[in-house]
C-alpha cells in the first residue's frame, strides 16, 4: 500500500502529536475513518475552530478564546500572587488542585542556551514590566524540576529580587526530573502549601 496520498498524509500529521510515533498514527487514523467517521468530524472541526479562535492572553500569556482568559479577569483572584509556570496545560493542572488563588505567567518553555531559548524567547520581558508595576507582592515558581526548570527558576528568582518582589518555588513533593503536566493534585497541593523562598 501507498504511503502517498490523503491517507499517508494524515498518518504524518497525527506524529506531529508529542509520543505519538508512526505506528500508533496509523492506528489512529485507520480507527477514526473505519470506525468513528463522526468522531473524525467532530475532531477536525474542533481542531480547526481552535486553530482560528484560540490565542495568548496579554497578561499572562495562556490559551484563551477572549480578550483576557478568565482567570487574569477573575476579581476575585489575589493579583499580588503570580505563579510562574512553564505551559498551558501546568495552569490546567494547577487550577485542578483548587489550592491556588492568584495569578499566572506562562513562559512557554524554559532556558535553554543549547536550544537557543533565552530570556526574551520566554517573554521575560513582559515579566519585568509587570514586576515594575508594584502589583506583584510575590512569584511562585512552579517550573519543572528539571535542570532547565531549575535554572529558569533562579533566573527568575533574580529577576524578582531585583525588583522587591519575594520569590518562593514550589516544594519538593514533585520528584526531581517530573513535569507538573503528569502530576496527581494531591501531590501538587502538598507542594503548592510547603512552597519556601527562593
Amino acid at each position: 500500500m501507498s504511503k502517498k496520498g490523503l491517507l499517508g498524509q494524515l498518518i504524518q500529521s497525527f506524529c506531529c502529536l508529542p509520543g505519538v510515533g508512526a505506528k500508533t498514527a496509523q492506528r489512529m487514523v485507520f480507527y477514526l475513518l473505519q470506525r468513528d467517521r463522526q468522531g473524525a468530524r467532530r475532531l477536525a472541526e474542533s481542531l480547526l475552530l481552535a486553530i482560528d479562535n484560540i490565542n495568548y492572553c496579554p497578561q499572562c500569556r495562556t490559551l484563551t478564546e477572549d480578550n483576557l482568559c478568565s482567570i487574569c479577569a477573575d476579581s476575585g483572584r489575589d493579583p499580588g500572587l503570580v505563579c510562574i509556570v512553564e505551559n498551558s496545560a501546568d495552569v490546567w493542572v494547577v487550577e485542578q488542585t483548587a489550592v491556588f488563588k492568584g495569578l499566572y505567567f506562562v513562559l512557554h518553555g524554559r532556558l535553554s542556551p543549547l536550544d537557543g531559548i533565552g530570556p526574551d524567547e520566554l517573554g521575560l520581558d513582559l515579566l519585568r514590566r509587570q514586576l515594575s508595576s508594584g502589583l506583584i507582592k510575590e512569584l511562585i515558581l512552579a517550573t519543572n524540576s528539571t535542570v532547565e526548570g531549575e535554572a529558569t527558576a533562579f533566573f527568575i528568582g533574580e529577576l524578582a529580587r531585583k525588583h522587591q518582589v519575594k520569590a518562593s518555588r514550589i516544594a519538593h513533593g514533585v520528584p526531581m526530573g517530573g513535569e507538573l503536566e503528569f502530576i496527581d493534585s494531591g501531590t501538587l497541593s502538598h507542594a503548592f502549601n510547603d512552597r519556601k523562598v527562593f
